[in-house]
């Protein structure tokens, strides 16, 4: 899925402050690099990931009490108990009011276990994600510019930033990132510290790779800007929690809204939306085949009957209902002949009495055009309850009318 990752400037929210922004087509590569004011940044249709500088977060470890981490913890009640707690751990650790500040914990925290969490200015970060949402870009995930290294790591990480006027120092361990002075005398306390070991990661970007070569006397890794965005939103950190949580429906239409987008306009995409219109074009053409190959075979049926009843009974001119016109016909030559047919009197009597042998006779027997009336019958009969569907397997119709029984063979009676 493309992404759009922009960097929270560390000044107040405005959307004249130009931004840093990287986007990715695959997430994995930078596709466009650019700094420049909210409202002329292009419509993308990407998943919005906001980056946290680390100089605006402060990193804390603390071990949360039984039943605080409990299924839905970020639900309604949970999130504001879970909230209080964290601020009752960490009010001797913070500097500024808990009110003030933003909390998030680290990905899939677990009871028992040391927990990271991280903290902000909220006024800061709200009035940032606020002023991208007011530019038409809101915001999927917010993560960490850098995140902690993993709990089982040996050695920390050390990263040099900056320009080579004011460079900044970074180290990033299992309990957080620390913001560290980048001087001769800080060094050199530093190394006292394990600071010179060469198992350490050391990290640096072009610009003060040099500098950071010379104070830990030792090859530095180049990364830049743009690499360490890229980085940071693909860690499965997301600092949207608490009262910047979206509900989950809102997130999954935001994700939705972003996955469709890239769907429709991603150029890694293409393939796959030209296979998938050839596929309903395809589809669509099989159909209408179809169609059309059943209704050639129900309009050649349909022939078949007219010409069948047409060349039987050749006094009929105008076909309406072939097998009820030919049904009409061959009663009126059995009529004609002095056969008997399934529709006359006797023949319907004779099926009633084969269908209820047991019956008590009925009071009254009306015939009229085809149509046999047996009054004076009990319904609730034994041998009258299902008369019906035994009538039906010999070709009649029957149906109740008060305490009479209409039968009618073959259509509806």
């Amino acid at each position: 899925m493309s992404t759009l990752i922009i960097t929270l400037p560390n000044t107040p929210a405005s959307a004249s402050t130009p931004v840093e922004s990287v986007y990715s087509e695959d997430g994995l590569e930078a596709t466009r690099i650019a700094n420049a004011q909210l409202s002329l940044m292009p419509a993308t249709g990407a998943q919005v990931v906001a980056l946290v500088p680390a100089q605006q977060l402060s990193w804390h470890v603390v071990t949360l009490p039984r039943g605080t981490l409990e299924q839905g913890y970020f639900g309604d009640g949970g999130a504001s108990r879970l909230h209080t707690v964290l601020e009752g751990l960490l009010e001797d650790r913070l500097l500024d009011e808990p009110a003030s500040l933003h909390f998030a914990l680290e990905p899939r925290p677990r009871e028992g276990n040391p927990v990271r969490v991280a903290t902000c200015n909220k006024i800061w970060l709200q009035a940032w994600i606020a002023t991208l949402e007011a530019a038409g870009l809101p915001v999927t995930r917010i993560v960490p510019e850098i995140s902690p290294t993993p709990q089982d790591a040996a050695t920390p990480a050390w990263r040099v930033m900056g320009s080579p006027e004011r460079p900044e120092l970074l180290r990033s361990d299992a309990e957080g990132v620390t913001l560290l002075p980048f001087s001769a005398a800080a060094m050199a306390l530093l190394a006292a510290h394990g600071a010179a070991d060469a198992s350490a990661p050391l990290l640096a970007e072009p610009g003060v790779a040099a500098l950071a070569e010379q104070a830990f006397k030792r090859p530095a890794t180049l990364q830049t800007r743009t690499q360490r965005a890229l980085l940071a939103a693909q860690a499965n950190w997301d600092l949207a929690q608490f009262d910047l949580l979206r509900t989950l429906g809102t997130r999954t239409r935001k994700h939705l809204t972003a996955l469709t987008g890239s769907l429709l306009r991603a150029p890694q995409w293409r393939a796959a939306r030209w296979a998938s219109l050839a596929l309903v074009i395809l589809n669509l053409a099989g159909l209408q085949a179809w169609a059309w190959k059943e209704q050639s075979a129900l309009t050649a049926k349909r022939v078949a009957i007219q010409n069948t009843l047409m060349s039987t009974f050749p006094d009929v001119r105008v076909v309406v209902d072939a097998p009820l016109q030919m049904a009409r016909a061959t009663a009126d030559l059995q009529r004609q002949s002095g056969t008997a047919s399934g529709a006359d009197l006797e023949a319907m009597l004779s099926q009633f009495q084969a269908a209820a042998p047991d019956t008590p006779p009925p009071a009254a027997i009306e015939f009229i055009a085809d149509e046999l009336q047996l009054k004076g019958l009990d319904a609730a009969h034994p041998t009258l309850t299902d008369v019906a569907t035994r009538l039906q397997a010999r070709g009649y119709m029957a149906r109740w009318d008060g305490d009479a029984l209409v039968l009618r063979q073959g259509g509806r009676p």
